[in-house]
């Protein structure tokens, strides 16, 4: 007996030599990508596919949690030194990925980099151009001078990538692209860019913060939703963004996958034209052009929205991948404001507000929106046409490519415009969608509906200006509240963000949709 074990043991001491002999195989996450990655350069071009992949590779001063809100970065702290002085102070003991340290001299130079940069079609420079002056005390100390007071400082930092000045202080976007410059603090390093197609990255073995699980990750360019699936399903690769709403229960009953799932950011929402003349698609039934514009009428647009039943678009025209909104951000961003109701489906309601405005019998109106940008937005359009030919607006629909809809819909061209946004912050968000128009401050720049409240600007402009969090969002919160009491929008949803991936591994869902190699764990 006392034989059989110690050959036992002996057997299983080989065994264990073997496989300490045997070489390791690499962990490696392979992810299909809904968008395609334009530049590897940071600074170059400001839309969501370009910072998610610039995420892997490069650190910003401040972070945002998977939650949507700020945290450390490259700055363990920030305050406000005055009204119009911010310090920040750099974690010490970070090396770029060609090992050589971080200070503040890196950060002064990527924060000059976007201004610098020429012929970026998408600059980031609208998150640098707040600051007037800057310094370093030390070589892990930042102060930055506002011309004025300016609260939201820190997140707009959560934007602008720091990269090592060594390397790019005399690079192109074309070094970057190359790979030669690509050198961050990241916890990824570049391998390789073939465009169009993927991007491959090794794990920073250096990195500061969690270690990665993968050595290797490949981001594959996927843009189809039915390629992109069939990638997964046919284990070509191991997870993928942007899941199919019509595979999703496919997906859920097939016990070799399983999803990730996470209210977003992003609000779906109609801008209803408030122009003082008449509306170019809103006419009487017999087709003739109205003198007046109904949408500048509150009553109208309210009408409009008590009409939509938003708990039946969520659940079926949505299928599920949706909440009801009552705010222009989701809730846990920063500014929304709890108070404001859902509106209550109301469709004889709405039929007496029509009454009372002067359009007892309604009128015609042609809805507009996209029909490859968000979540189902074809079915959406027709969805709200159809509630709103209930209650006597003889709605009809217009979809189209989001690269026609875009270039119309910002000229003004439609009187109903479906529009999504994703945003960090309340006074942000009503900033661009709300704000007055001003072509030189770049307020209202995606205010469709030319809505205008001076009491909403004051609001706005208040919660911009505080460097107090609990006074900025008292204001945007109150902002809010205005500019949705006066329907400057129509609300409708909050989309649901959804990740595929093979059984035995899991995602940490993300508030603002984006897909970080990093962020996936063996289960």
């Amino acid at each position: 007996m006392k034989r059989r074990a110690v050959t036992a043991l002996a057997a299983l001491l080989m065994l264990a030599a073997i496989l300490a002999a045997a070489p390791a195989r690499a962990a490696e996450l392979r992810i299909g990508l809904a968008a395609d990655v334009s530049s590897l350069d940071p600074h170059y071009l400001n839309i969501a596919p370009n910072i998610a992949l610039s995420t892997h590779l490069f650190d910003t001063l401040v972070a945002v949690s998977p939650d949507g809100q700020l945290v450390p970065g490259l700055a363990i702290s920030w305050r406000a030194v005055d009204a119009t002085t911010w310090e920040l102070k750099l974690r010490p003991g970070v090396k770029f990925h060609d090992g050589s340290e971080l200070t503040a001299d890196d950060v002064l130079f990527s924060l000059d980099r976007p201004a610098a940069l020429v012929g970026s079609p998408g600059p980031f420079t609208s998150y640098t151009r707040q600051i007037v002056a800057k310094d370093a005390p030390d070589r892990h100390t930042v102060r930055l001078k506002t011309a004025k007071a300016y609260g939201p400082l820190p997140l707009d930092l959560s934007s602008i990538f720091i990269v090592s000045k060594r390397a790019a202080q005399y690079a192109s976007t074309a070094d970057f692209n190359s790979g030669k410059v690509a050198i961050g603090s990241g916890p990824y390093r570049f391998a390789r860019f073939l465009r169009g197609d993927r991007i491959e990255l090794v794990r920073n073995e250096h990195y500061w913060g969690d270690k990665p699980a993968w050595d290797k990750v490949s981001l594959r360019i996927l843009t189809s939703n039915a390629p992109r699936l069939a990638a997964l399903l046919a284990g070509d690769v191991d997870a993928i963004e942007g899941v199919p709403a019509a595979h999703i229960e496919r997906i859920k009953a097939d016990p070799k996958f399983r999803l990730e799932q996470k209210v977003s950011w992003r609000t779906i929402f109609w801008h209803l034209d408030q122009s003082a003349r008449p509306s170019p698609f809103v006419t009487d039934k017999a087709g003739k052009q109205l003198p007046e514009n109904p949408l500048r009428d509150m009553r109208v647009r309210r009408a409009i929205s008590m009409a939509i039943d938003r708990k039946a678009l969520t659940s079926r025209t949505m299928e599920g991948l949706a909440v009801p909104a009552s705010n222009l951000v989701a809730p846990g961003i920063f500014g929304h404001n709890p108070a404001l109701p859902v509106e209550k489906y109301d469709p004889d309601g709405a039929r007496k507000l029509l009454a009372e405005a002067g359009y007892p019998d309604g009128f015609a109106l042609i809805l507009h929106g996209t029909n490859d940008r968000y979540i189902n937005d074809a079915a959406v359009v027709q969805t709200t046409a159809q509630y709103l030919n209930r209650v006597g607006i003889r709605a009809q629909v217009q979809t189209m490519p989001l690269s026609i809809y875009f270039g119309r819909a910002r000229k003004g061209e439609f009187s109903a415009a479906l529009l999504g946004w994703g945003s960090l912050a309340g006074d942000f968000a009503l900033r661009t969608v709300v704000g007055t128009p001003n072509p030189q401050t770049g307020w209202g720049s995606w205010n469709w509906g030319k809505y205008s409240n001076g009491m909403v600007d004051a609001l706005v402009r208040s919660a911009l200006s505080s460097v107090a969090p609990a006074e900025r969002e008292n204001a945007a919160r109150q902002a809010a509240a205005l500019a949705l009491g006066e329907y400057a929008i129509v609300p409708l949803h909050h989309q649901v963000a959804t990740w595929a991936m093979r059984k035995g591994l899991q995602y940490t869902a993300r508030t603002d949709e984006f897909t970080f190699a990093h962020l996936f764990h063996p289960q």
